[in-house]
């Protein structure tokens, strides 16, 4: 979604062309090693959004593909990327990839638990390392958005080792407790009552 609404803010700045969308989407993220889009997935948004009425295509005269043409945002797009920015952006906390992880190897003899805590630990300081050195070439003078973003993303990456210190702790405990209950739900359709007769 960050995507889609993001293009509809480029457009509401002024009318581009497809690969110029990507270009500026690139450096609003503040380059590709912080978030790649690729030229299909520009053109798949922005047909979508064609199909949806959020924007608009400026044919050529000379029957070009889209990716030469220029797209412009409707009303309806307008009112979309409007209502997005008046909504707060979260993503889900609990959704963490790492944790279903430790979550299955409790019960796999053949996984040992502790190497994939300092298999993450480890991919977590190479990531500190990268970004923190990014952000120390970075001048606050013409760079202090970026600065921010980056300083975000450091307290992220603390905040992820100093959980990994908190499990690796009490990974006896955690190993220990049983598996989380399965609650299945019967399959089929619900049969229906009998009718009961009026007739004793």
């Amino acid at each position: 979604m960050s995507v889609r609404h993001s293009l509809l803010g480029l457009l509401a700045q002024q009318p581009r062309y497809g690969y110029e969308l990507r270009a500026a989407f690139t450096a609003l993220a503040g380059g590709s090693e912080n978030w790649n889009v690729t030229p299909a997935q520009i053109y798949t948004t922005l047909n979508r959004m064609l199909e949806s009425g959020l924007v608009e295509i400026e044919p050529s005269d000379d029957g070009s593909t889209s990716e030469k043409r220029k797209f412009h945002i409707t009303p309806a797009g307008l009112e979309e990327f409007n209502r997005w920015l008046l909504t707060d952006v979260r993503d889900e906390p609990q959704q963490d990839a790492f944790y279903l992880k430790l979550m299955l190897s409790r019960h796999l003899d053949f996984v040992d638990t502790s190497r994939l805590i300092q298999i993450q630990r480890n991919g977590l300081y190479h990531d500190l390392h990268r970004i923190t050195q990014a952000r120390e070439k970075l001048d606050q003078r013409t760079d202090l958005a970026r600065i921010m973003l980056m300083d975000k993303a450091i307290m992220h990456l603390e905040a992820d080792l100093r959980w990994l210190d908190m499990v690796e702790s009490r990974l006896d405990e955690v190993v220990k407790q049983p598996p989380p209950e399965v609650c299945l739900r019967p399959r089929g359709r619900p049969q229906k009552n009998s009718p009961v007769s009026d007739r004793q």
